[in-house]
Formats: structure tokens, C-alpha cells, sequence
């Protein structure tokens, strides 16, 4: 009796793990998500350029042929987004599916408690930042995510904005634009979004948003002069 529960017990596994079951359509969706540039301009719970994934489940919801006009939309593009036509019908369709199936997500969790990092200056004051700039007890090692952004800004931002955020002569000196108070969010949207009657081009579906993400660390770092022109010492050396 107990090897036959067993037995039944490996089958129902296994059964949820073929083509077409549920659980199998929503990771390949996933995959197909992770393989676009959809990543670039969306989130589950929050906006990036375009709207959470729960907010377009939400739009939809109710609506009797939401998953061919989502599939559509995917298709097509338009708004500012970009079109899909390179995605096969049936895998824009499982794609649909699987942002309608978010309406339920829960929501990002509110910023108000967020943790609050204070570092000294080398004028001596003191600045806070919303995220660790240096990796703790490491002797002033940027984190990997600030190097990550370093890296990357000297790799494709520097062209117009200057070598280590030192400021260009193609495009602004950003690190003046974040002490203007431009926050994380508007940073994302500039840099993905891009800003074409200026020339700038956007970067969504080349960089994630992570990949932004850790730009922004990196030029802030530089806004506060908390970390100095040149490769900055790194938790990864």
C-alpha cells in the first residue's frame, strides 16, 4: 500500500510537469518573458516604463476577449511600446495569459520603512542614501552592484556623459541632475525610454532594469563624491 502512494505520489508530480499543463505553461511564459526585452519596461508589482504587470491584469480584468486583445497588443506595440511580431501567435498567447493570471499578485511592499545608509564625506559630513554604496567591513569596497554600474556606465553612458560621470559634451553631467533631486524612478524611465528629440536613445531590451538599476547606484555614489573618478576598489577584487 505504501509503495502504490508512492508511485501515485511521483505520477502527479510528474503530470504537472508536461507541455500544457498549468504549471508548465506559466514557466515557459516566464522563460519567454526573461528571453524579450519585456523585463526592460515591466515588473510584477511596480512600474518601471510601463505599467506593473497587475495593473494591465487589472485593466482587463472582466473583459471577455482580454486575451487575444493583450496578445494583440503584444503583437503590435504602439504608445511607446515596442511591437513583438518576431513571438509566434501561440507564444504571445501564453505570454497574455500568464500577465492576466498577475491581477492577483501582491503588491510591492511600501518604501516608507525602508533602510537608510549614512556614509561621511570626505569633507566630513555625513549623507544618507537609500541603498549600501559600500560592502560592510570590507575598507570602503563598493558593492557589486555599484561596480556592476561602473562598469556598465564606461561601457555605453560615457560616449555622451562623460568618463566616470565627470560630465560630456554630447550630453548632460548627470551627476548635477541627481543632486537636482531626479529620483530612481525617472532615471529608469530616461534611460529606457530614451529622449529622441535630444538623440539620446533609449536602452530598454539591451539593458534590464537591474542593469539601470545599478547605474543610477553608481552615478549617485559619484553625485555625493562618495566614491572618486577611476576603477573603485570592489567586494569582487
Amino acid at each position: 500500500m505504501r509503495e502504490r502512494g508512492t508511485v501515485t505520489a511521483a505520477v502527479l508530480i510528474a503530470l504537472t510537469w508536461l507541455p500544457g499543463t498549468p504549471l508548465a505553461q506559466e514557466q515557459n511564459a516566464e522563460k519567454l518573458i526573461r528571453a524579450s526585452d519585456c523585463s526592460s519596461c515591466h515588473a510584477v508589482d511596480r512600474q518601471v516604463v510601463g505599467p506593473a504587470y497587475t495593473a494591465i491584469a487589472m485593466r482587463y480584468r472582466g473583459q471577455d476577449n482580454a486575451l487575444e486583445t493583450l496578445a494583440a497588443k503584444i503583437r503590435d506595440g504602439g504608445s511607446g511600446m515596442t511591437a513583438h511580431a518576431d513571438l509566434t501567435e501561440p507564444q504571445r498567447r501564453e505570454i497574455a495569459a500568464w500577465i492576466l493570471s498577475q491581477r492577483d499578485a501582491a503588491p510591492a511592499a511600501g518604501g516608507g520603512g525602508a533602510r537608510q545608509y549614512t556614509y561621511s564625506r570626505k569633507d566630513g559630513t555625513s549623507v544618507q542614501v537609500e541603498f549600501p554604496v559600500f560592502v560592510e567591513g570590507k575598507n570602503q569596497k563598493v558593492t557589486k552592484e555599484v561596480f556592476h554600474g561602473y562598469q556598465l556606465y564606461n561601457s555605453y553612458c560615457y560616449r555622451c556623459h562623460g568618463t566616470d560621470a565627470t560630465g560630456g559634451q554630447l550630453g548632460p553631467d548627470l551627476r548635477r541632475s541627481l543632486v537636482a533631486a531626479m529620483q530612481q524612478k525617472e532615471f529608469l524611465t530616461v534611460a529606457m525610454e530614451g529622449r529622441k528629440e535630444k538623440g539620446m536613445p533609449g536602452w530598454a531590451g539591451f539593458l534590464s532594469e537591474d542593469d539601470v538599476v545599478h547605474v543610477y547606484r553608481y552615478v549617485k555614489a559619484r553625485s555625493l563624491d562618495l566614491i572618486s573618478s577611476g576603477r573603485p576598489p570592489s567586494e569582487q577584487d
